[in-house]
């Protein structure tokens, strides 16, 4: 992400915990054979998340976006020692690459995927959730949002990634419908008052909301 200054990215990269084995190999072949590498959220994000995973120690994560299975493993790092995560992905491709090495996990057993469109699967799922993972299609961040909020708890928090989109919302005349989405969800949740957040510049930026 060129519009990110590449030292301060690789200064943090430096110092920060390196990445276990299962997900430096993710990361690998993520890298080199999945289509869109972009997409993965990373060394230091996926330190991020563990850490606010470990913080917030959730009993019940749902996560929308699954891809390779990176996210998913770093979250359930912090879960509480029953904790489970759901994980949906619309594309069957990607979740089966992300099964295989759910499968080789410590948390193979408490990692539920479901792999289908993300609106109708979450009205099925029956939970009260701890935190929330949003990294799916730009497009519908809003009504992902307004799906899951009242199953949030009180004091639960939901996590969305690319919130700067590529640095396309700093620009005065946006013209991606993805970047325009994006740009609207910020807004959406700025405005509600039900909610606190915070954005940080991290990776292609990460929204911190938290449910009053």
């Amino acid at each position: 992400m060129n519009w990110i200054i590449e030292k301060a990215n690789d200064y943090a990269a430096a110092f920060t915990s390196a990445e276990e084995g299962l997900l430096a190999e993710i990361s690998a072949f993520t890298a080199t054979q999945h289509a869109e590498p972009h997409m993965l959220s990373g060394h230091v994000q996926g330190r991020v998340l563990a850490m606010l995973s470990a913080m917030i120690r959730p009993a019940r994560v749902l996560e929308i976006g699954t891809m390779t299975g990176y996210s998913a493993l770093c979250l359930a790092e912090g879960m509480a020692e029953t904790g489970i995560l759901h994980t949906i992905e619309k594309r069957e491709s990607d979740a089966n690459t992300a099964r295989a090495y759910f499968n080789r996990s410590e948390f193979r057993d408490r990692i539920i995927q479901h792999v289908g469109e993300a609106l109708p699967l979450i009205e099925t799922l029956k939970e009260d959730w701890d935190l929330l993972f949003l990294d799916a299609d730009k497009i519908n961040y809003v009504f992902y949002y307004e799906a899951v909020l009242p199953k949030i708890r009180s004091g639960g928090f939901i996590i969305a990634d690319n919130v700067l989109f590529h640095g396309q919302v700093l620009e005065e005349a946006m013209k991606g419908k993805s970047a325009k989405a994006i740009h609207a969800f910020n807004q959406h949740v700025e405005a509600d008052p039900r909610t606190e957040n915070v954005l940080m510049t991290v990776r292609d930026g990460l929204m911190l909301i938290r449910k009053k």
